[in-house]
């Protein structure tokens, strides 16, 4: 880190010809692009103010820039700014200097430098001119128009950001200049949709193939490929006019030749301008964005209040004092004033401005976190011209925190001298209070999980001292994709687990946090260890995870130990928060999204139309031939002690599953380098010619079917044979992958040079590539069914070729060893996506099929979700404010669920689902969040059980299940001889079981009428709950 009190140019990251790290920027590249990527490594950023909310933008932005600041670190900046530590306090360094190689470390191809002069009235700005955008932060309005006037005025001119937040009010401000040219305004990639129809009319009326949604809006344009019969169309872009969810016009088309068959369009991205104003002249009009539906007038309401809180201070230079009556009343009647003046107004919000002066001298970090994350998108958009940018005022309040803590005395707010004073301005010492002695279980370590850590040490939740703790748990390493979000990981912790170093990390922003590491799944494999003891001593769960099968699972742990639970989740630029609490709202478990659509066996086999189609194929490859076929042979030989004695068993007529598909591997296992490259070749062989020539003798192009239509019409695509060069590229990736795998799972040692062409060209020269004949026998392909759907009953020929064949085997002394691979995508030197997207790319070229780049190949075949840190900030700032509401146990109106989309910029606050309570009858309710219970003991029988509940909850059990078991069902013969046995002997649970949830109906009011559902009853095998 360099001060730079004299401005020098600051070097940008790299020259045009720049190459992107993957192995650290691939999740990113994934949502942002490359070409986005470039113009931020040729950017540079002034940012100016180093408190809680310029960290947060600061850590973020992924270009060169000069951090700013002035001031010294003081305790306050503890409990916001999660670069600052106790020695940089009492060493009274500069922020900026406490920061800057800090922030520097998180990016190793950023170029960071600083600077602490003054930046004021008297400041020239004509250093700024070196700078592609400006961000103040901390800074007061007249500094802000004037910075911002400079700015607009430059050719081109120089973006500029604005953001404050003070106490539960924050705002963002946005000015990129007359013209702003946006590339790509969603950052959605366009699918290619197949056609069904085009009519020969004025206008032509295009229509999806399957009713597919087109997703289109009038104005827009598609270009055409592929189409048979009006051909006129293919390559050109016609402007289209929407005419229904699955059709839309295209003019005319009458003078084109017919439409036959197939074809497909696509969306063409169309560049968009946007144009802004200064904030001078956007003070008194302004454009704002609404968050909340339910409160629509808030962010004028905010405006007002925070021009108002600008000229409170130009009046008195200070900020209103915490917890003065009198000062919320001054800053009052400023906000009438100011409402006056302006074009487009709200009525002013009483309530709001005196919370706003309360809490003016405070900050809220999780709201600075949720709009830093934003505000930090706004940069990236500033200088790489991707996605929409905000127009041009975006505010945010976090009333539903402070609302319920109005009646508190001003003792409660005032500051104690340590690091929580800027949040006990905000909610008082009681709640700080809560807050620290909050236990909290957290699942995941990821990307969201660093962000919540961070959320908790500047809360401070869960302290030692106030028997307070944060459980983690994690069993994943840290990759190096991991270091650019998730950003208390450093490359020194590559390979390290995940929750320890997060732990530690933690600890460093905070050390009286109590942080509790594991390296556990939570699942119900670990259910003795998080169990519900474990449960009953927890205050609230967080989730940080990645996938829906587990946060289904934990869901349910929660409802059952009546637990809150805050869930959230990031997919690129959009982002969700999810509140679950006890009794007041649904549960995750209440909504199902809908399952992903595999793609048909058939399409995978033999008829791919798209790209994914031919990565998804090679992926399955890859899968059988390198992960399933290794350890299906693996366990085989677990379970069978030698060759020899399957040899015996098998001539004495005994059938051995999965022996066949074992001794073909076994006969087939090379021994060295040169036959792993012929077994390659052969598979070339099969899958580029081969199945081509035999879908094309089986299906010949003019095949047509009954109907009278052709076989070959869109989506489904001829192959056409591929003959191998050694002097293609991919065909000699292909090849060296393909070998080196099969090296890898038979463990066969290979050299650098194994590796090169004229080795393999050697080897290759001697392999004979058997003529092909084309087989009789062939199903239509159409309802193709996965081999192992189907068992095939084996001819006595077979099995005598097997036993000659294990006898072979047995002579030569073969391995019983394989050494299955996993799929690994981010290492890119074990040849794994090399053999992917070299599969994928010559399938796609024998069904002329458009290929796709590596990093797209590997996003698909590994199936990874695109990330980025401004997103996985906002969410879990979001997230945080809600966890401060349910340490308050505030009711069901405080809380909000929040989905957004940074790229648009969209962002959306709902109230939770409330939890939907079921009559039972006569007055008897459930909801989710029930669970009647009965106390057993050893003798307690069936029929106790039935009276308890009849006598305990007032309605007559009909029926009594467990999981699958039907313990009692009265048609059910020899049903009624289990009222007298105990439920012990009916359960028959293990030894370290408390009780189990039973699920009982109840007899209906009318006879006839079906039984009635209720909650699950919890029976316990003892009186107090405790194991037998």
């Amino acid at each position: 880190c360099q001060p730079l009190d004299s401005p020098s140019s600051p070097p940008s990251m790299a020259a045009d010809s720049m190459e992107i790290d993957d192995s650290l920027y691939s999740r990113q590249r994934y949502v942002l692009g490359d070409s986005a990527m470039h113009q931020m490594a040729q950017s540079s950023v002034f940012l100016s103010g180093m408190g809680g909310l310029g960290i947060e933008i600061g850590r973020v932005v992924i270009t060169a820039v000069t951090l700013h600041d002035t001031k010294q670190c003081d305790t306050w900046d503890l409990g916001s700014n999660f670069f600052i530590r106790k020695e940089d306090v009492l060493s009274q360094k500069k922020r900026v200097e406490a920061v800057c190689s800090r922030v520097a470390e998180l990016n190793p191809y950023v170029h960071v430098d600083m600077s602490s002069s003054a930046l004021d009235d008297n400041t020239d700005f004509s250093f700024l001119r070196k700078y592609q955008c400006v961000i103040l932060t901390e800074a007061r309005l007249c500094l802000q128009k004037r910075v911002n006037a400079f700015c607009h005025s430059q050719q081109p001119p120089i973006r500029f950001i604005g953001c404050d937040a003070y106490g539960i009010c924050v705002r963002v401000f946005c000015d990129f200049g007359e013209e702003f040219e946006v590339s790509d305004p969603t950052g959605e990639e366009p699918k290619e949709i197949f056609i069904q129809s085009i009519t020969q009319d004025n206008p032509g009326v295009v229509t999806c193939m399957d009713n597919q949604p087109h997703g289109l809006q009038t104005g827009q344009s598609v270009v055409f490929r592929e189409v048979n019969g009006m051909v006129e169309l293919n390559g050109t872009a016609r402007q289209v006019s929407v005419l229904s969810p699955h059709s839309f016009a295209i003019g005319d088309t009458a003078q084109l030749q017919p439409y036959a068959h197939g074809g497909f369009f696509v969306l063409v991205k169309t560049p968009k301008t946007y144009r802004f104003e200064t904030i001078e002249r956007q003070l008194c009009d302004p454009q704002v964005l609404t968050p909340d539906f339910s409160k629509p007038e808030a962010p004028l309401q905010i405006h007002a209040a925070m021009l108002a809180l600008d000229t409170f201070q130009e009046q008195h230079s200070r900020l209103p004092s915490i917890g003065c009556l009198q000062d919320a009343e001054v800053l009052l009647k400023l906000t009438e004033e100011v409402n006056t003046t302006l074009r487009s107004k709200a009525p002013v919000n009483t309530e709001l401005v005196r919370c706003l002066s309360r809490t003016a001298r405070g900050i809220l970090p999780p709201l600075a976190a949720a709009v830093g994350g934003l505000a930090s998108q706004e940069t990236l958009k500033a200088v790489t011209g991707k996605f929409a940018p905000l127009q041009q005022w975006f505010y945010l309040d976090a009333i539903e925190v402070v609302r319920p803590l109005q009646s508190l005395s001003a003792e409660e707010f005032v500051p104690r001298g340590d690091r929580y004073d800027g949040l006990r301005a905000c909610i008082g010492e009681s709640m700080c209070l809560e807050l620290h002695k909050l236990r909290v279980f957290m699942v995941g370590c990821g990307a969201i999980g660093c962000e919540m850590l961070k959320n908790f040490a500047l809360l401070g939740v869960g302290l030692a001292k106030s028997s307070g703790e944060v459980c983690i748990t994690d069993p994943d390493l840290i990759e190096k994709s991991n270091l650019n979000r998730q950003f208390l990981f450093r490359p020194h912790h590559i390979q390290k687990p995940k929750s320890t170093t997060a732990a530690e990390a933690t600890c460093d922003i905070n050390p009286d946090l109590q942080v509790d590491a594991h390296l556990n799944k939570v699942c119900p494999a670990t259910e003795s260890i998080y169990s519900d003891t474990f449960y009953s001593r927890l205050n609230l769960v967080v989730t940080a995870l990645d996938n829906v099968e587990a946060r289904r699972y934990v869901d349910s742990r929660c409802v059952s130990n009546q637990r809150p639970l805050l869930d959230s989740g990031t997919m690129g630029t959009k982002g969700h928060t999810e509140i679950i609490v006890p009794n007041l709202t649904e549960s995750y478990n209440s909504h199902r999204d809908p399952p992903e659509e595999e793609i048909p066996f058939c399409t995978l086999k033999s008829f791919p139309s798209v790209i994914e189609h031919t990565i998804q194929w090679a992926r399955d490859k890859f899968e059988n031939a390198f992960t399933h076929k290794p350890s299906m042979y693996n366990t085989f030989w677990q379970t069978h002690s030698s060759a020899e004695v399957v040899l015996q068993r098998m001539q004495a007529g005994e059938s051995l599953e999965g022996s066949f598909q074992v001794i073909k591997l076994l006969s087939r296992r090379p021994g060295q380098w040169e036959q792993c490259i012929a077994i390659a070749r052969l598979k070339f062989e099969k899958y580029f010619k081969r199945k081509a020539l035999q879908l094309l003798h089986s299906f010949p192009l003019d095949t047509r079917l009954k109907d009278g239509s052709l076989f070959w019409q869109s989506p489904k695509r001829p192959p056409a044979p591929i003959d191998f060069d050694l002097k293609d590229s991919l065909h000699f990736t292909f090849i060296v992958s393909t070998a080196r795998l099969f090296a890898g799972i038979y463990n066969i040692p290979y050299t650098e040079t194994d590796l090169s062409e004229e080795v393999v060209r050697r080897i290759l020269s001697d392999v004979k590539i058997p003529e092909y004949r084309p087989s009789e026998k062939v199903k239509t392909d159409e309802t193709a069914k996965k081999p192992e759907q189907q068992k095939m009953p084996l001819s006595s020929e077979e099995e005598r070729e097997a036993i000659t064949q294990l006898l072979q085997a047995i002579a030569a002394d073969r391995s019983l060893q394989m050494s299955p691979l996993q799929f690994e995508k981010d290492d890119d030197s074990n040849g794994h996506m090399d053999f992917v997207a070299s599969a994928s790319a010559l399938r796609a070229r024998v069904y002329s099929i458009e290929p796709a780049d590596r990093l797209k190949t590997k996003r698909i075949a590994g199936k990874i979700i695109p990330a980025i840190a401004t997103a996985t900030a906002a969410v879990a700032g979001l997230v945080a404010l809600e966890l401060i509401k349910v340490a308050g146990g505030y009711g069901f109106d405080s809380f909000k669920n929040c989905f957004f989309n940074l790229a648009i910029p969209v962002v959306v606050l709902t109230e939770p689902a409330p939890v939907k309570r079921t009559l039972i009858r006569d007055n008897i309710y459930y909801s989710i969040w029930d669970c009647w219970t009965v106390f057993g003991h050893e003798d307690f029988t069936l029929s106790d059980f039935m009276n308890t509940v009849r006598e305990k909850y007032g309605i007559e059990p009909t029926m009594v299940v467990h999981g699958v078991k039907m313990l009692y069902v009265p048609v059910m013969p020899g049903h009624s001889k289990r009222l007298k046995l105990t439920m012990q002997k009916l359960i028959k649970p293990s030894v370290d079981r408390r009780y189990v949830d039973l699920t009982v109906s109840f007899a209906p009011e009318a006879d006839g009428d079906e039984d009635l559902p209720g909650p699950p009853v919890r029976y316990y095998f003892s009186r107090d709950g405790e194991t037998p």
